[in-house]
């Protein structure tokens, strides 16, 4: 039952990756077409060809490798010029001729009457909307996914209320060290934790600090003001059985973990974790499953998006730390990069948890598939052919190039070819290529364990 509950799981998150990837790609067929540009196909996969059916001008099908899609458009590469603006007949040079043979397999697909549907022709608002389609169609499934998790089955959430108070202050390592040796968790010279000096108790429900009033999911905010707190006295309000009360603390200076916006520990390059000195008062928080209002899932969002984006910005010294942990004794970082199989190994656990309330484990199915938007949304917004935020660049630049040539009264420059670029996507496709294969061999030898 377990292997079937497992396969049950990896089959569901694929199809959502496909279905995604489908959306993605209508994303773009649907402006295209909208705008007069011919699309002879609308495909998901690359590779040979194995189902496809026509309707209208449009071949549209399934090909072999299910590992992204594309929609082909005519006229996506403008015929090279000379810089008196005349059409270049022949050029010479391993570069030259890659984007000479790029424009003569786009030239074999122009019909007669095709001369207006050319999308190198259509105006620069037009090609953007084109190219943000497919990211933005990412986003729009991702916020849905996302609305349909908090607002239907409810996230676990860090409460105001205290699960645990700790008597006293101890290092991360130290206390690791006194686990492992059986040995009592404070010892004598310890430093008291302010929390529990102060008279805070697990169950008590922390109402406000220093003034400011703390709401039921206000955790991550109390725990800010905690840190920029320290060494300074402040008063804390609580409710203890019903009752109203108060008391005084003072933070503590001590290293703790860097954490994200998710509350979520920053791991250094190296796989350890990250600390700061900030505010310490030594007590938890009681985790709760709760719905939210459709009011908050923007805000759930924008958090998702930059916690991809930061992820994306700091890639290369990512994928180096999956390399060291792959090839060596090194801890795989969590909240590092996977690959599809491991997000497909880790929807398959998550479905053979049975000791997991089956809602919690659809709910965690539908987060996946909705990370996953998020992450495409912003990835393909990475300015870099072949990537859509590839295309989107080499648009704004044509229109700054033509609006400055209008200001100084200069000739048009023209579209611009970036045919001229395809060196450069090849090294980029080259580079994600082996970023997949990495990560894909990471996943397998030592994948991501988020389950203990």
């Amino acid at each position: 039952m377990t292997v079937l509950l497992f396969i049950l799981g990896v089959a569901l998150v694929a199809v959502g990756i496909a279905l995604s990837i489908a959306l993605h790609e209508v994303g773009h067929l649907v402006p295209a077409k909208l705008f007069g540009v011919r699309v002879p196909q609308y495909m998901v996969g690359f590779g040979k060809t194995v189902w496809s059916f026509r309707r209208g001008e449009t071949e549209y099908g399934f090909k072999a490798l299910p590992l992204g899609g594309y929609v082909s458009m005519i006229g996506m590469y403008p015929p090279a010029q000379d810089h008196d603006g005349s059409v270049r007949q022949s050029s010479t040079g391993m570069f030259q001729q890659l984007a000479a043979d790029a424009r003569k397999a786009a030239a074999e697909q122009l019909r007669p009457g095709d001369e207006n549907r050319l999308f190198y022709r259509l105006p620069v608002w037009k090609r953007i909307i084109i190219m943000l389609g497919g990211p933005l169609m990412n986003l729009l499934i991702g916020t849905l996914l996302i609305g349909v998790v908090v607002t239907g089955f409810g996230t676990v959430q860090l409460t105001s209320t205290v699960s645990e108070v700790y008597q006293c202050v101890v290092a991360d390592d130290e206390q690791a060290s006194r686990a492992a040796a059986g040995t009592e968790a404070c010892q004598p010279g310890d430093p008291e934790a302010p929390a529990y000096a102060a008279g805070l108790r697990p169950g008590d429900t922390i109402t406000s600090f220093d003034g400011q009033a703390v709401e039921e999911r206000g955790w991550m905010e109390l725990t800010e003001m905690i840190r920029a707190a320290a060494g300074r006295e402040v008063t804390i309000g609580y409710v203890r059985g019903g009752e109203e009360r108060a008391t005084t603390l003072t933070p503590l200076l001590t290293d703790r973990p860097a954490v994200d916006i998710n509350g979520q520990r920053i791991a250094n390059a190296d796989g350890s974790t990250r600390t700061v000195q900030v505010g310490f008062v030594g007590m938890g928080s009681e985790q709760r499953l709760m719905t939210l209002p459709p009011a908050e899932v923007p805000g759930l969002v924008g958090e998702n998006v930059r916690a991809v984006a930061g992820v994306v910005l700091d890639l290369p010294a990512r994928l180096a730390a999956v390399a060291r942990a792959a090839f060596s004794d090194e801890p795989r970082d969590p909240n590092g990069p996977i690959s599809v199989v491991g997000v497909g190994r880790i929807a398959g656990e998550v479905s053979a948890m049975e000791e997991i309330p089956l809602q919690s484990r659809v709910s965690t199915l539908i987060g996946l598939v909705a990370s996953l938007n998020i992450a495409l949304f912003v990835f393909n917004l990475v300015p870099l052919l072949p990537l859509d935020g590839g295309h989107i660049a080499g648009a704004l630049w044509e229109a700054l190039r033509r609006g400055l040539a209008k200001v100084f009264r200069r000739r048009d420059p023209g579209p611009v070819d970036i045919a001229k670029l395809l060196p450069l996507t090849y090294v980029v496709a080259a580079l994600m290529l082996g970023m997949g294969l990495l990560l894909i061999y990471a996943d397998i030898v030592k994948p991501v364990n988020l389950f203990g």
